[in-house]
């Protein structure tokens, strides 16, 4: 099982989303094959809790412009780890520090990377 192509279009959505507000490391991983609950995941770090903010705030806008809506939010207040469900997909965005300690890439190194667009992968600032 592979991530659908609809879930593919969520995480390329999020991705430039992040991208825009300067998101770092941003990467995708297809979880289907290990999840039943979820398709993808979207990690991306911020430098500061205002710009993890600025991040979920353009995926929220970019993903509710193509008609996905979230089903749950969580992190939110503390701005250091915020993850936003839309069943298809979860994005993770984390301060700096929270990636590096808790480190999601090596929890799901075994699972394939979902490609993403190089006006994404090229303003990779990490």
């Amino acid at each position: 099982m592979t991530a659908t192509d609809h879930a593919v279009e969520l995480v390329v959505t999020a991705a430039r989303a992040a991208s825009d507000k300067l998101a770092q490391q941003i990467i995708a991983f297809d979880v289907s094959d290990q999840l039943a609950i979820t398709d993808a995941f979207l990690l991306a770090s911020a430098t500061n809790d205002r710009q993890v903010r600025a991040i979920v705030d353009e995926v929220e806008d970019k993903l509710r412009e193509i008609g996905a809506k979230p089903i749950r939010r969580e992190g939110e207040r503390d701005g250091r780890w915020v993850l936003i469900d839309y069943g298809e997909i979860v994005v993770h965005v984390q301060h700096e520090e929270e990636r590096q300690f808790y480190a999601l890439e090596r929890l799901w190194r075994d699972c394939p990377t979902i490609p993403l667009p190089a006006d994404v992968t090229a303003t990779e600032r990490g």
